[in-house]
């Protein structure tokens, strides 16, 4: 295939772009660097199959020749992102997703969306199956990332029915790993690099909200199995292992062998109070389930960060 992925800079991007040139496809990756890193593609660029554009994606977008995929996962992905850009974090997902669609439609390309455990907001429901339609503040901070990909996939399912297209919305639910930045404003880097400096963590709240982790190469995995099937409705790829944010740091203090204590900080507002996903249609569908632990994605981790610090 020849796959075209946008946002390919970023964290989960550049984990896709080395996938599919793994697997002997040719990939090109559209970025503008706002949050993206080159560091995090530097690798790629000794593989004749690899190509990148600096662009940004809300404008227009031309690419030569055949694509058999578009992948679109330009976006801001962290509270502390889209606190800082909070009308860029829109505009891709509604300018961004619509210029992404039309030229999936124009190469006549199988278009998947990155969407997000996001547009579930505080949910009342735990765990969220696809099914459910969610609680989200439309007007709070968080709003600007739930309703841009809200939005998405709204729009994506409107070129499904309309034009025909081949779809799919992969809904990602809290993953980390290596690439991570230091500074994400995430649990867990923020855990791992406060934990490696010997500095308190930092707990939003009193640490009994939930979120379930799944380790980047699982998701990777379900996500690649979700573009070769026949699935154009949202599909939830996430580790359905609840834990609370309590329980994660403390778990993160024992890896690293830190003498780090916590402290408390007041919890942001909408932060969800649990996130757990329904993976039944990934499970039966697509033959996925997440096969790292928690401890060893945890490890590799650390491993990663402790090179960075």
């Amino acid at each position: 295939m020849r796959v075209l992925i946008t946002g390919g800079a970023g964290f989960l991007g550049s984990h896709l772009a080395e996938h599919f040139l793994g697997q002997g496809h040719k990939v090109i990756v559209i970025d503008n660097l706002l949050t993206g890193r080159m560091e995090n593609i530097a690798p790629l660029f000794s593989n004749p199959d690899f190509s990148f554009i600096k662009a940004d994606v809300t404008n227009f977008l031309h690419v030569p020749g055949r694509l058999d995929a578009v992948l679109h996962f330009a976006s801001p992905a962290s509270p502390i992102d889209y606190a800082h850009f909070p009308i860029p974090t829109l505009k891709v997902g509604a300018l961004g997703t619509h210029k992404a669609l039309g030229l999936a439609k124009d190469k006549k390309a199988v278009f998947m969306l990155a969407s997000t455990s996001e547009v579930y907001g505080d949910p009342e429901v735990n765990p969220q199956p696809e099914t459910y339609w969610g609680n989200v503040n439309p007007i709070g901070p968080r709003g600007v990332y739930d309703e841009a990909k809200r939005f998405a996939e709204a729009m994506t399912m409107a070129y499904h029915r309309f034009h025909r297209m081949p779809v799919r919305i992969v809904r990602i639910f809290n993953t980390y790993g290596p690439r991570m930045r230091l500074k994400d404003g995430r649990a867990v880097p923020n855990f791992i690099t406060q934990a490696l400096k010997g500095r308190p963590l930092t707990v939003y709240g009193d640490g009994s909200q939930t979120r379930s982790l799944c380790y980047v190469s699982d998701l990777i995995r379900g996500i690649a199995g979700l573009l070769e099937s026949d699935i154009n409705g949202p599909v939830n790829i996430g580790n359905p292992r609840e834990l609370t944010i309590k329980q994660i740091a403390q778990i993160i203090i024992k890896l690293t062998g830190s003498r780090s204590r916590l402290v408390r900080k007041p919890l942001p507002k909408d932060d969800p109070q649990v996130r757990r996903p329904d993976i039944r249609l990934a499970r039966q569908k697509l033959g996925w389930r997440p096969e790292v632990s928690l401890e060893q994605g945890l490890q590799r981790t650390i491993d990663y960060f402790r090179a960075s610090v």
